[in-house]
């Protein structure tokens, strides 16, 4: 049985006030979905921004439930950021499977939708099925596996044009003193995962048009950005997340127009820090 995990196909940050979280991201220059309700067990609510690809979903608690136990408990005890990597899968349940056969264990398949707003007035329905990577098996962060049953319903082309020129998910960093330990546990749960050294860290490739993850030193993160915008990230989560961009240069400009700091970064990056990106370092990159 070949591996089931094509590559990332989207990530989500956790925020504590939905709306508010909504709002500073169309000040970034994302062109967001409508408000989208998840099934009444969830409790959450989301808001993505969607590339051709794959998307970022920022993702809100509107009812306590104990489904949504584990994310109230990373809000109350790590703060907002980037916590999750979503996997690019075929079917939830064969996926499954297919990990369980190369030693990977995931937990049981769960399915939810939710309702979703169209240009017309009318409404159509996303459905998903998902299984979660058993909690020693992520690397950091949160990972699990993601089925999209009515895809069309989630990369709609009126949502895929954005003002700052957003193009893709362009990579995940996450940190490590053993950045090559990390990497390769990362790349075993791709089926193109493939690792290779890069300044202050390690790479891993996780397939075709699919997001890096990049596993660096905390010294060489802070150097990419800088020490206090690292340490606002939450510990168990994800440092930063970088976006594929027709133009860093243009971007910057959009930034500053709307009163958002932007820092430049290497090779003509543009960053801002966690204060002003619900608490993860959003980086702009060339795509």
């Amino acid at each position: 049985m070949p591996h089931p995990v094509l590559g990332i196909d989207h990530v989500f940050l956790l925020v504590k006030d939905l709306d508010a979280s909504a709002a500073q991201f169309r000040r970034l220059g994302f062109t967001l979905s409508p408000r989208g309700l998840h099934s009444a067990e969830k409790g959450t609510a989301n808001y993505t921004l969607i590339f051709e690809h794959d998307y970022c979903e920022l993702l809100g608690i509107v009812a306590e439930t104990e489904r949504n136990r584990p994310q109230r408990d990373m809000l109350a005890e790590d703060g907002e950021g980037l916590r999750a990597i979503a996997c690019r899968i075929g079917s939830a349940r064969e996926a499954r499977k297919g990990l369980a056969a190369l030693g990977i264990a995931t937990e049981p398949v769960s399915e939810f939708s939710r309702p979703l707003a169209l240009p017309d007035g009318s409404s159509g329905l996303a459905a998903f099925a998902s299984t979660d990577l058993a909690v020693d098996e992520a690397p950091s962060g949160y990972m699990f596996l993601c089925q999209h049953k009515t895809p069309d319903m989630v990369w709609r082309p009126e949502l895929q044009s954005h003002a700052n020129g957003a193009q893709a998910l362009a990579g995940i960093v996450t940190m490590a003193n053993d950045t090559e330990t990390l990497a390769r546990r990362f790349a075993r749960l791709f089926a193109a995962g493939r690792v290779r050294t890069i300044p202050g860290g390690h790479a891993v490739e996780t397939g075709t048009h699919s997001a890096r993850i990049l596993c660096l030193t905390p010294a060489a993160a802070a150097a990419r950005y800088d020490d206090s915008a690292v340490a606002d990230t939450p510990p168990r989560g994800y440092a930063a997340l970088q976006i594929a961009v027709t133009n860093p240069a243009v971007t910057r400009e959009l930034l500053i127009g709307a009163g958002i700091a932007a820092h430049r970064g290497p090779e003509g990056a543009v960053w801002v820090g966690p204060s002003d990106a619900c608490g993860t370092v959003l980086e702009f990159v060339q795509g």
